[in-house]
């Protein structure tokens, strides 16, 4: 008589990592190919997750953490093992810094000769180089643990502080088999991932006291009041008050930015003149001189109000009379709640001032936005984009450089929450392409990534990404023929260039058409306004190489101060 046999249903490591990841409504992975994580993406998009593969993985974890800044779920960058993965600490790191939930998973070498060193394949001891560069960081060493370790990443990635997880794969832990049965019970579907903290209500009065009782008021909202999605409040907050209030760059659009109580335009007066200024969603960092120096008024004459769901932010840089901690949607619920509704407006003597003189620089800026030079300077060229945004106010912005940067974020108004993407806390380069792809892949939204021709250096590659997925992107590519200008010379004489020049006329637009997509040659702000234009109702793949006059642009941008000069040699 024959032996019975039985055939047990298995899964294995690929299987169960995709579907803790679809457990958990994570619907795309941004990628590079390799080993040992190539099956992985293939399974992945076999099982309907969306698999965005990129040429770098840094460019791939950017798009992750600005998924993850979009969607308040963890943008997820799935990498090879040591040199992948060091490629997406970059960005992981980046992501811990601007607060953004994002998860680095990367494959890896086996434990018993990682710890031995006895030299595999791409070796390193990944796990270790990660720790200190994110906020929690995860091994994973037996297929029944997967589920557990992913629950693990995503509550670390979103809770409290969102920030950069990164979790560690060995490539035997792929391959690892177990019951089906058992491998779906292990599985983990993370319940309240991002708990609402709830501020003290004697925080609120504290608050609401110092703030009733300012002359010259003034709040202050970063990229993470635009990351809580309480857009309703916040607005509420600033029009119930009455307050001028100043967005920093990726805040823009919370309120439009011609709502008659923004400041963006009087930004040297209201941060010299408040004496109460209330931080909803932003730092006290060098993006604003620390809250102390010439930027502000004198020592001890303005009092601040923080609020910030980490309570070891607060007097990191100066004294913070009313520390607010809690989620920003629990905090300014709790401020609205406790403002009613007869709170008393702002001042006039403050608030006509600040609109004074900000309709004053917005009146004297206006003409040189109009220009139509041939070869275009920073204000023509923007000017006309400003216009398409306007008219278009659907359209994600993404901007990174210097002086593009610098000038854009001044010039182009913003209309709606989380419609422009830049460079953040860092003040990186290279998120351009990462952010583009991501920003379309997300929103399904049309994205317009204003490059300075550095910036658009270090992920120019990308644009082969746009073209193969089809997304609706239009690159601008600044081209001035260098690093802040194209007109430096080689003191010595030398054939080589100066460090900051490229070459000249370089014709960006023939990069994307070599991939299939659409290359505009502009040289004046018409031609620009044309061709941008025309890609964003199109929907295709386009860079526009618009031509900006060499001599444009300064040293460093706008914080040349901290380029530092060498004195050796120079006259004084």
């Amino acid at each position: 008589m024959a032996a019975e046999t039985t055939t047990q249903n298995l899964t294995d490591g690929f299987h169960l990592v995709i579907d803790a990841l679809k457990l958990n409504d994570i619907k795309t992975i941004y990628h590079v190919p390799g080993i040992p994580v190539t099956d992985l993406g293939r399974l992945a998009q076999a099982s309907g997750l969306r698999v965005i593969s990129f040429r770098h993985e840094q460019n791939a974890g950017y798009a992750a953490s600005i998924a993850g800044y979009l969607t308040q779920k963890p943008g997820v960058c799935l990498t090879v093992s040591a040199p992948g993965f060091l490629n997406g600490l970059n960005a992981l790191a980046h992501a811990t810094t601007n607060c953004f939930p994002m998860i680095l998973i990367s494959g890896s070498s086996e434990r018993e000769i990682v710890d031995l060193q006895q030299g595999d394949y791409e070796e390193m001891d990944q796990l270790a180089v990660a720790k200190s560069l994110c906020k929690a960081a995860f091994r994973v060493l037996h297929a029944q643990d997967i589920g557990i370790g992913v629950a693990r990443a995503i509550r670390a990635a979103c809770s409290g502080r969102p920030g950069g997880v990164y979790l560690d794969l060995p490539a035997k832990l792929l391959g690892q088999a177990m019951d089906a049965d058992l491998g779906a019970k292990s599985l983990v579907k993370v319940i309240d991932p991002a708990p609402a903290y709830i501020p003290a209500p004697a925080s609120i009065t504290r608050a609401l006291d110092l703030l009733k009782s300012a002359k010259k008021p003034l709040i202050i909202l970063g990229k993470g009041a635009a990351y809580a999605q309480a857009d309703a409040d916040i607005k509420s907050l600033v029009e119930t008050s009455g307050i001028p209030y100043l967005p920093m760059s990726m805040a823009k659009g919370l309120l439009p930015d011609n709502h008659p109580q923004s400041a963006s335009a009087a930004r040297s007066t209201v941060l010299k003149e408040a004496d109460v200024v209330m931080l909803i969603g932003a730092r006290l960092n060098w993006l604003l001189s620390h809250g102390k120096g010439k930027t502000w008024g004198a020592p001890g004459s303005q009092k601040f109000i923080h609020i910030d769901i980490d309570p070891k932010e607060m007097d990191s840089n100066v004294e913070i009379a009313a520390p607010v901690v809690g989620d920003i949607a629990s905090c300014v619920a709790a401020l609205l709640k406790g403002m009613g509704n007869s709170w008393p407006k702002a001042p006039e003597a403050w608030t006509s001032v600040v609109r004074e003189k900000a309709n004053g620089n917005i009146a004297k800026m206006a003409p040189r936005l109009q220009n139509n030079n041939v070869p275009m300077d920073f204000h023509g060229a923007l000017g006309a984009l400003k216009r398409i945004v306007q008219e278009r106010p659907d359209v994600i912005l993404v901007n990174e450089g210097a002086n593009t940067l610098d000038f854009a974020r001044s010039i182009i108004d913003i209309y709606q929450p989380r419609k422009r993407l830049d460079v953040g806390t860092w003040g990186i380069m290279g998120i351009g392409m990462g952010y583009a792809v991501a920003a379309a892949v997300e929103t399904g939204k049309p994205v317009l990534a204003v490059e300075g021709d550095s910036a658009f250096g270090f992920s120019g590659m990308e644009i082969e990404t746009i073209c193969r997925y089809k997304l609706p992107v239009c690159i601008v590519v600044f081209n001035n023929g260098g690093i802040y200008r194209g007109t430096d010379k080689n003191p010595t004489g030398g054939d080589d260039v100066a460090p900051t020049v490229f070459v000249k006329d370089a014709r960006y637009d023939q990069m994307m058409a070599a991939f299939g997509g659409i290359g505009v040659y502009a040289t004046s702000p018409d031609e620009l306004s044309r061709a941008v234009k025309e890609a964003i109702a199109s929907g295709k793949p386009t860079l526009v190489n618009a031509v900006i006059d060499e001599n444009a642009g300064t040293e460093s941008g706008r914080i040349g101060n901290l380029n530092p000069q060498s004195v050796v040699g120079k006259k004084a």
